[in-house]
């Protein structure tokens, strides 16, 4: 009797790991099943418009952004052009280099479709960048690198801000986001293998110092080693978590009180892919070691954290899972929290639609498409943020 739990186990985590690796497409051979499923349901195969289904089929730079990436990531060189003309002509005013996009896009109440809103959101930015420089190398398509490059000037224009006491930070976006000495930033559109990246790429500019300031403004910021969706700073102060700004809107992040969900879920996810031999990962994950703690005795991560450190009973939706993955991996000591969140997402796999949940939520998604391309060696990032993929 003794033993029989142990091996349950076991094979409960190579039943899961194996279920991921081929529903995800684990081998080079395979194609990303995953990223075809999500082109079929969220991506217009004429225009290159990203819409979320829910709702009013809204496109937001966020979700141009990461098609872009997950199509240079799977090698899709004709969605990845059909997205960035789309969001060029629409959110950009035609022109990239000289107008960072607009965050929102979709139908208004006149009924046509246009801009929403026109303020940027820097999490899209920094990745259509990111995106753009990596295409211009790996496909060695100069144009799309000049591109990048462009855009990346804008960004440090103007979403950049020097923080008196603590040193040069992206800001969420271009404006709103300062308020006398008051700056409100989001952990979340901080991945630091992208700043890693811009600084070999533009030495010049501002990245090199925003890299080293990452680590620390997490670990001021995540309460109780939970990573904050908002978080203000004020100078002699430092950082504390804070309301999300757009907490009149209608989606599902939106929180009247401060917490870590829906925007903090991608901390732990950008942590866990980061390289291994990257100096700086291990003060990241160490500051957001309490989801580590909370995974080790529950089966899901927390849909809420308040800012005192409690997680809230609703357990998050399949994205969260996915997300925190990549994260329990890199932690030692974390392989049996690992195998029960594949465990669940591998569970949650429509077999029929190729998505995970049953609503199938654009989100989610997103989230997981990162984590199993990650997890099944799509891409990697490398010690100085490069891109490294498996061409099929």
């Amino acid at each position: 009797m003794g033993p029989r739990p142990q091996l349950r186990r076991k094979f409960l985590l190579l039943a899961a790991v194996l279920s991921l690796f081929s529903t995800t497409g684990g081998s080079k051979q395979d194609p990303w099943q995953l990223w075809s499923s999500f082109s079929s349901h969220f991506i217009d195969p004429a225009s290159g418009r990203v819409f979320d289904p829910a709702g009013d089929q809204h496109t937001t730079s966020e979700g141009q952004a990461y098609a872009l990436f997950f199509a240079l990531a799977a090698h899709d060189r004709a969605t990845f052009d059909r997205v960035i003309s789309w969001t060029q002509a629409n959110l950009a005013a035609g022109d990239l280099a000289t107008h960072l996009p607009a965050w929102r896009w979709g139908k208004a109440a006149d009924g046509k479709w246009k801009i929403l809103d026109s303020n940027s959101a820097s999490d899209a930015d920094v990745w259509t960048a990111y995106s753009l420089i990596e295409a211009g190398r790996l496909w060695r398509v100069p144009a799309d690198a000049t591109l990048g490059d462009a855009l990346l000037a804008l960004i440090a224009k103007s979403e950049v801000a020097n923080l008196p006491g603590f040193g040069p930070m992206l800001l969420p976006g271009s404006s709103g986001f300062q308020h006398g000495n008051v700056t409100t930033l989001n952990p979340s559109y901080l991945p630091l293998f992208l700043f890693e990246r811009f600084a070999a790429v533009d030495p010049s500019g501002p990245w090199n110092v925003i890299a080293s300031g990452i680590p620390r403004l997490l670990d001021q910021s995540a309460r109780h080693g939970f990573a904050m969706d908002w978080v203000e700073y004020v100078p002699g102060d430092g950082f504390s978590p804070v309301a999300d700004p757009a907490a009149q809107g209608s989606g599902p992040s939106n929180s009247a009180a401060p917490c870590g969900s829906y925007d903090a879920i991608r901390v732990y996810l950008w942590a866990g892919m980061m390289n291994s031999s990257d100096p700086q990962r291990p003060a990241i994950l160490n500051s957001v070691g309490g989801m580590a703690a909370y995974l080790a005795a529950h089966n899901a991560p927390p849909e809420k954290i308040n800012d005192q450190g409690i997680p809230s009973e609703q357990p998050g939706p399949i994205g969260f899972s996915a997300a925190v993955i990549p994260y329990l991996r890199a932690l030692p000591g974390s392989s049996r929290a690992a195998a029960t969140q594949t465990i669940r997402l591998s569970a949650q796999r429509n077999p029929g639609s190729g998505l995970y949940g049953n609503d199938a939520a654009y989100y989610d998604q997103c989230l997981c498409l990162f984590s199993t391309g990650f997890s099944t060696g799509k891409f990697r990032f490398g010690r100085a943020g490069e891109l490294i993929v498996n061409v099929n």
